[in-house]
């Protein structure tokens, strides 16, 4: 399966992008390049290989749950531009 000249400009209107004549010629020529390889690949037995997301055995490391004081209010609203009754004061928005 190749890609045409007329695919290029297609996906570039879509797109909303302005190619020159020598980009999309390139950016044809790259893109049936990139399919030829995956073709090759597609030619690879991978029967016995399991599918996988990532090459590494990866796993999240999560700190368990403690219930640990909070920051206090005073401290919180320090920095605080404004503050009103305890809370942040931000302008309305509508």
């Amino acid at each position: 399966m190749a890609i045409t000249l007329k695919e290029v400009e297609h996906v570039a209107l879509l797109a909303r992008l302005y190619l020159s004549e020598e980009e999309k010629q390139a950016y044809t020529q790259q893109l049936n390049s990139i399919l030829e390889y995956m073709q090759k690949l597609n030619e690879l037995d991978t029967a016995a290989v399991e599918p996988t997301a990532h090459v590494l055995p990866l796993k999240n490391v999560l700190r368990d749950d403690e219930v640990r004081p909070g920051l206090p209010r005073e401290k919180a609203l320090a920095g605080a531009p404004e503050a009103q009754d305890g809370q942040f004061k931000v302008p309305r928005v509508v």
